[in-house]
Parts: structure tokens; sequence; C-alpha cells
């Protein structure tokens, strides 16, 4: 079967990163990604094809998009990347189009996408099914009846299933939307999307980074690292409180996003025990290795804490309400504690970590992380349908 897959990563990584496992569970069949973000270099499977389109990119504020290249205008991309996406689809008529998140995102890509759907739909484009690819918690809309109302329209005329990659033990899609009963397509929950980490990649990596037993290792991350300044800056400066007693290791990652002038800053604070980089191709393995996760609580990030079990401390981004529910779900369950709003000052983060550190014991927990799979799974009896 050939999958067109649709994602855009217009503020962090966290869409592509989530696509990028679905893409590797699918590799039965012959996959077209199409991003158009910032350039992030990461390796795709054999399986699958990049279809580039011309770069859009928010803020840290999401106030509207913008192009990668400054010296483009916006309408000129725009009309670019719609023509492309059209003569896409003419010259590979998939037999299933994969969108993520659009209808209840995305909605500044309204003039690529709808033009193809409404092809779709009326046949002037052939594409067997069309798969709405869902995270499992939404950000609030300032007017949620009118923003309902679109949604559910759009997928009940346009789409035929819902694919939403959650565990339903843990979040169910009406925790942020009400009208889930108005949705006329099948409404799948696949479990969550996460990697899964090779066998003992901690133990070797403590070995690389000469990190003894008795020694601890902290792993800071912020996701993409557009406002990532917030929580890494008041970690690094508490370090030095941590320095009596047993040794302890900090290794954080900016993310890839985060301007030029923070990164600088924050890279002034390392020294023998503290690394500073912007990214890593080995997370998995460092959190394998860590005692001591703190991070934001983005999709992905989260994932990566409950695949590897590491204990954490996890600030979600107070822009939006999509990472506190999350966060406040797993601590009701002790998977992890949460970072206040008051804590984000050098002593009390340092105390919070110092006390972590003393109970850094890894947890087991029974959600469902086999999203990708039972994506991979279900799409290939869809098609066979």
């Amino acid at each position: 079967m050939k999958i067109i897959f649709h994602c855009q990563h217009i503020w962090g990584v966290g869409h592509f990163f989530r696509a990028l496992e679905i893409c590797r569970a699918l590799k039965e069949h012959e996959l077209i990604l199409v991003t158009g973000g910032a350039h992030l270099e990461r390796g795709l499977p054999d399986h699958v094809r990049h279809f580039c389109l011309p770069g859009l990119m928010t803020d840290r504020n999401y106030q509207g998009l913008h192009p990668t290249d400054p010296d483009r205008s916006l309408e000129d991309v725009c009309q670019e990347r719609k023509e492309l996406l059209g003569a896409l689809f003419t010259k590979e008529c998939p037999d299933v189009f994969l969108v993520e998140l659009y209808p209840f995102g995305r909605k500044a890509f309204r003039f690529e996408l709808d033009p193809i759907l409404k092809d779709i739909r009326s046949g002037r484009l052939r594409c067997g099914k069309v798969i709405c690819s869902l995270r499992d918690i939404l950000v609030e809309k300032p007017d949620p009846a009118v923003y309902e109302s679109r949604v559910v329209n759009q997928l009940n005329l346009y789409f035929d299933a819902l694919l939403v990659h959650a565990d339903p033990a843990l979040v169910t899609l009406d925790l942020t939307f009400s009208r889930v009963q108005d949705i006329d397509i099948p409404v799948v929950y696949t479990g969550y999307i996460a990697s899964e980490p090779s066998p003992h990649p901690g133990n070797e990596l403590r070995k690389e980074l000469n990190i003894d037993p008795e020694e601890h290792l902290v792993v800071a991350s912020t996701g993409g690292g557009k406002v990532g300044i917030v929580m890494l800056e008041p970690l690094l400066e508490g370090f030095p409180r941590l320095a009596s007693g047993t040794p302890i290791h900090l290794h954080a990652f900016t993310g890839p996003y985060m301007p030029e002038k923070e990164f600088s800053f924050l890279s002034s604070h390392a020294g023998p025990r503290v690394k500073v980089r912007r990214f890593t191709s080995r997370f998995l393995a460092y959190l394998g290795a860590a005692d001591l996760s703190v991070s934001m609580g983005g999709y992905n990030t989260i994932m990566n804490i409950l695949s590897t079990g590491v204990p954490a401390l996890v600030w979600p981004y107070p822009g939006d309400q999509e990472q506190g529910l999350r966060a406040s779900r797993l601590a009701e369950l002790g998977v992890l504690d949460v970072i206040a709003e008051r804590d984000l000052k050098p002593e009390r983060l340092a105390a919070l970590v110092r006390g972590k550190l003393g109970f850094s014991i890894r947890r087991s927990h029974s959600i469902d992380l086999s999203g990708a799979v039972n994506t991979a799974r279900w799409m290939s009896a869809c098609a066979e349908d």
C-alpha cells in the first residue's frame, strides 16, 4: 500500500518524531512523508521518501506563520506548497492519505489541505482512504463551540477514520473535545506512540561517559527548545548546590530551535560535570543511563520517560493545557513528579533534584506504548477492506 503522510512541525519537533515512529512501524508499505518546517538532520527508513515543501514556521508565541527563508513572502511560499502538494497527489495516487492533527489543529494549513481533501472526496484525485492521526490531548481554543463544530463537520465529510494515539485507560479524547459522540467515522485508540529502547543501553553509555556506577547522572531536556530556557537556566544555576555528597553529572539538551543567544548563555554554565548540547540522536540511551530526567512535558518526552522507566521531574509548558493535563494524570499514578512554576528558582529546583535522586527507583506501569505497531496493524487491515 502507498501512503502519503502529511506532518508539519512548525514550533517544535514532537510531531515529526511521532510521525517517524509511525513510519518505522509501517515498514511493509511505501511511504511518502510530507513535511515543511525548519530543516532537521534526521535519517529516514529506506521505505520512506521525504517530500519537503518550502518551509513555514511559527514563533514561540504562536503568532502566525512565516517562511523559513526570510527572502520569500508568505503568499509565494503558500502558493508553491499548494501546487506541489496537488502535483504529488496527481502523480502518486496513494491508497491512504494520513493527515497528522488536521482538522483538530494546523488550521493555518487549510490553504493546502482543503483542496486535496475536496478533490479526493469528489473523485478528481485518486485516493483510497483519508485518516486523521491525532495525539492524546488537544490545546484549548478561544471559541470551543465554533471550533468543535468545524472539526466534526470536516471529519464526517472528508475523513474515513480517526486514530487517537493514546491509551484510553489514561486519557480519552472527550477530556478535551466534548463532541466525540457526533463523530460518525470510526474513532480508534491505538495506544501511545513510543520508541522502544535497546537492551541495556544505559550501562554502555555510562561507561562511555566515564560515569561510575555510584555516581549520579541527571539528564535535562526541553523538546524543541523554543521556551526551554525557563527551566534550564535555574537548573544549571542551581547545580552547584548539589556539589556535596555523591558526585552528580548533568547533561542538558536544549533542543534544536533554542535561539543561539540563549544557547550560548546556557553553555557558559558547562564544566567538568555539566554538558550542554542542542540535541542527541541517543536520547533514549541517555534516559536509560540516567538516575533522573528533568524535562518539559511534551508527548514524545513523556513517552521516552515511560518507555525507559527513568524517575522524572516534569515542568509542563504553561502556554496551553496539553502538557499540564498529561503530567497531572501521570503524577496521580506515581509515574513522575511535577515541577510547579514556583519551583523554577535555582535553590528550589536543586532541592527537588536532590530529593528525587535520593529515591531514584525505576517504576513499572501498565500504560499501552505500542501505538506505532497498532497503528500499522490497523491501517493494513483497513486498506484491505
